[in-house]
Parts: structure tokens; sequence; C-alpha cells
């Protein structure tokens, strides 16, 4: 071997190597990604609805306050106040709505309050109350007149009087059932 041999092959071996470091320290650098973003669909996203059924996990967004999880695929506890938003029905900025609450009133809520009083609040209107003296199903209903439904959406804060306070391993605050609620058209 010739000594001119060996110094180019050293040269080589040199260069080499420093292509390598240079192309490890550079790769990463290279290799990044970019995160696209995909943005949900027209049909992926949930449109604001009318009736809001309580074992739909679509409506979420809608149950703006006081709602616990859903039980039994159908219904959900509240708490003592509760809100919810809700789309007016076609029309209803000229006819008006109707304001319908499907609940249940436990036995256990009447065993522990004795009654229980639900009134509500459309859009800054306060609406008449109702009062639950036996345990059963009900449905609260109010008309919401034409003028408080000209927007995308109306706000309605409800009231319970009372409700169950936290106790033994529930830690939650319950007040009454409610299997869905939402606002028809005349």
């Amino acid at each position: 071997m010739t000594h001119t041999w060996l110094t180019e092959r050293r040269a080589a071996v040199r260069l080499g190597c420093s292509l390598i470091l240079i192309a490890l320290v550079l790769a990463p650098m290279g290799c990044k990604r970019k995160k696209v973003r995909v943005g949900a669909t027209d049909e992926e996203t949930p449109k604001m609805q009318s009736v809001l059924n309580m074992g739909d996990p679509k409506v979420e967004p809608q149950l703006v306050k006081g709602f616990h999880g859903i039980e039994a695929s159908a219904w959900r506890w509240t708490e003592k106040q509760f809100t919810v938003a809700l789309r007016p029905p076609f029309g209803a900025g000229q006819k008006g709505a109707k304001l319908t609450v499907k609940l249940t009133v436990p036995p256990v809520t009447i065993e522990k309050l004795k009654n229980v009083s639900l009134s509500a609040t459309a859009g800054g209107s306060a609406l008449p109350p109702e009062t639950y003296t036996t345990a059963g199903d009900y449905v609260y209903v109010r008309e919401i007149p034409a003028s408080l439904l000209t927007g995308d959406s109306l706000r309605v804060d409800f009231q319970l009087d009372k409700a169950m306070a936290p106790s033994g391993a529930d830690i939650r605050e319950l007040g009454i059932i409610v299997l869905n609620i939402g606002l028809e058209g005349k």
C-alpha cells in the first residue's frame, strides 16, 4: 500500500463519517412531519337541535350546565339549577312554540323533600312554576312567545326550589330526572 493511497482512504473515511454525522444531526429537523388538522365535516358537526333526548350523547354541547351523565341510555339526573340551549323550530319566530320537559320525580325525592317545584326562565322571561307532590312521570309544558324565538337559539334556565344534597357514596346534588327537553312548533 502506498502512502498516498492510505492518506486518500483516511480522508474518504473522515469525509464519510462527517457526512453521516451531519445527516444524523439534520435528520430530525428534516423528518418532522407537519401535523395536519382535519376539521369536522358538515356531516360530522352536530347541528343544534330543537328537542334534546337525554340518552343521546350528541346533545351534550347544548346541555349548558347542571346535568349529570347519561343513565340507562335514556335519561339524566339534574342538579338544582340546570340550563339548555335549544334551536327554535321552523316558523316559531312567527307563531311561537311550546317548551316541553318530560321528567320523572323519583320516590326518593318525595321521601326526602316531600315536594319539589320546577320553574324556568326562557330568554330572560320567567315562566310559571309547577309543584310536584307525588312521585311519577310528568310533562312540564309552557308557551313561549314568538318574540323570544327570533334568534338561532333560546337559552332556558331551570330552577328547582330544592334538591337532594350529596350523601354517602353519591357525591352529586340530585334534583329530578329528565328524559327530554324541547321546543315544539305550534
